[in-house]
């Protein structure tokens, strides 16, 4: 499994620390920056990531900021990507059961270094289950092209 990760500077330290939970993991990743904690727009290191997944060179992506919303808005604005917000394991597992998210935003500021390593665990073991789940996927699918068409 192959990850991207990227932070603006209130998700860097975070990103340090997860950056070591995925060195124990034997995960392989790459860091899209920012690689210091001036003051960076979001954007500029989240879109990448999004990219970088939507592309198909990496399975999952994991975004980092103070809050993790503005984060998650701006990965979700890549076709292809469905990112969770997620403040608890259980919501990082749920998205990708139910919801085949691709990538994870977690909000430095909201949750402590536990709950983030929880989430990450959960959301890079987590599998879809697919079922009754597809069909959600697939409207989303088409609302996403319906959109990216006007």
């Amino acid at each position: 499994m192959r990850v991207a990760i990227g932070s603006d500077h209130a998700g860097f330290t975070l990103k340090g620390e997860l950056g070591s939970l995925l060195d124990e993991l034997r995960v392989e990743y790459r860091d899209f920056g920012t690689f210091s904690a001036e003051t960076v727009d979001y954007p500029d290191f989240i879109a990448p990531v999004a990219r970088a997944v939507a592309r198909g060179g990496f399975e999952l992506g994991i975004v980092l900021g103070g809050s993790g919303t503005g984060e998650a808005i701006v990965a979700n604005k890549v076709r292809g990507i469905r990112c969770v917000e997620a403040a608890d394991p259980v919501t990082a597992r749920l998205g990708r059961e139910h919801n085949n998210a691709n990538v994870l935003a977690i909000g430095s500021r909201i949750v402590g270094i536990e709950v983030a390593r929880a989430c990450v665990r959960e959301f890079l073991t987590g599998e879809f289950q697919g079922g009754r789940h597809v069909a959600r996927i697939e409207k989303i699918g088409r609302i996403e092209a319906e959109e990216s068409g006007r």
